[in-house]
């Protein structure tokens, strides 16, 4: 079959492997849709320490069923389904509390097990144990489907911001992430979302995607200055970085309010220190909150959200790639042309 590999040489390659094969408790899976995140995008950019190689990557799918094994309980050829990518071991403190995101044990598919950019996955035992595993409602898209599980990564977020009626939120950036960011944050019933940006080409696709936003070019405009405008000189009640910059955290601390919340959801380089001034945090009671991955009942909470309706996806899926295109697809998101990246095997 063909697979996207990230290799020993640290390089990305399509090339043709070997079908993978199921066992007793693992079963395989058709790929019906896919789709790239930042982290795929960041292995592009720059390679990966975390991924152990030869490793098929991609952990955001849609597939149906076309083996399974024998000890494996609840599921049959030709179910659709999709992964919780992020597998917790079931027995440290952590996954015994439902934390699996954060299990000290933690296996992810496209890292430790081959993942999603293929034509065939094989599906890991593992996933199964810990009910990693869910069935995709027959009537969902599987193009609409497959954005389940970097929504969930975001709804494991915004579980500790409380964004509540009446709420100024400030999302730093505004791809696929910030965006899904603004509009849970307004079905949560948030007044205003200042999408903050550098880029007045990633700013015009966000409006088209969420007119009611109120954009700010922090380049052209002083960012402190217009929030404290827009908010009556209160600063904002919720500010999310989702972008990987450090300088972006600084910001989020300058502009929030007293007892506000903020969320660091882009992660920074190992190397990059020193941006959150614990005074300020100090003196003005601030909340900040980490985010890792997703665990399944958000994952099955979002594909709930999409299939009945009430979070519309649509609109971020402007274009689909074959795989045989995967790496046009990785282009157009390198030159921020589209906003996700959807691979159609």
């Amino acid at each position: 079959m063909l697979a996207f590999i990230y290799n020993e040489q640290g390089k990305l390659e399509l090339k043709q492997v070997e079908m993978p094969k199921v066992t007793e408790k693992s079963a395989v899976a058709k790929i019906e849709a896919a789709s790239i995140c930042g982290t795929d995008l960041r292995t592009y950019r720059f390679g990966s320490s975390k991924i152990k190689p030869p490793r098929i990557i991609g952990h955001e799918m849609v597939g149906t069923i076309v083996e399974v094994g024998r000890q494996v309980k609840g599921f049959a050829v030709g179910d659709r389904v999709q992964i919780a990518p992020a597998i917790g071991c079931g027995q440290c403190p952590s996954c015994k509390k439902g934390n699996t995101n954060l299990c000290d044990n933690l296996k992810t598919v496209g890292f430790d097990f081959d993942g999603t950019f293929a034509e065939y996955i094989h599906i890991p035992e593992e996933a199964f144990a810990q009910d990693h595993v869910t069935k995709v409602p027959d009537h969902l898209d599987p193009k609409e489907a497959v954005l389940t599980e970097p929504i969930a990564c975001i709804v494991n977020a915004q579980n500790y911001l409380h964004i509540s009626k009446g709420d100024n939120v400030a999302i730093f950036g505004s791809g696929f992430i910030g965006t899904m960011h603004a509009q849970l944050a307004y079905h949560q019933g948030a007044d205003k979302v200042f999408m903050i940006e550098v880029n007045d080409e990633r700013i015009s696709k966000a409006k088209e995607l969420l007119p009611q936003l109120v954009t700010i070019n922090s380049l052209k405009e002083d960012l402190y200055s217009t929030i404290m405008t827009h908010t009556v000189n209160r600063g904002v009640d919720v500010a999310i970085t989702a972008c990987s910059v450090g300088s972006a955290q600084s910001d989020a601390l300058n502009i929030i309010a007293k007892r506000g919340r903020v969320s660091l959801f882009g992660g920074l380089p190992k190397e990059s220190k020193g941006f959150l001034d614990s005074n300020i945090i100090h003196y003005k009671e601030v909340s900040v909150f980490g985010a890792h991955a997703s665990t399944v009942a958000q994952n099955r909470y979002v594909m709930n959200l999409i299939a009945s309706g009430k979070l519309n996806v649509k609109p971020f899926i402007k274009k689909t790639f074959s795989l045989t295109e995967i790496l046009d697809a990785f282009a157009a998101l390198n030159n921020e042309s589209i906003v996700k990246a959807v691979l159609v095997p």
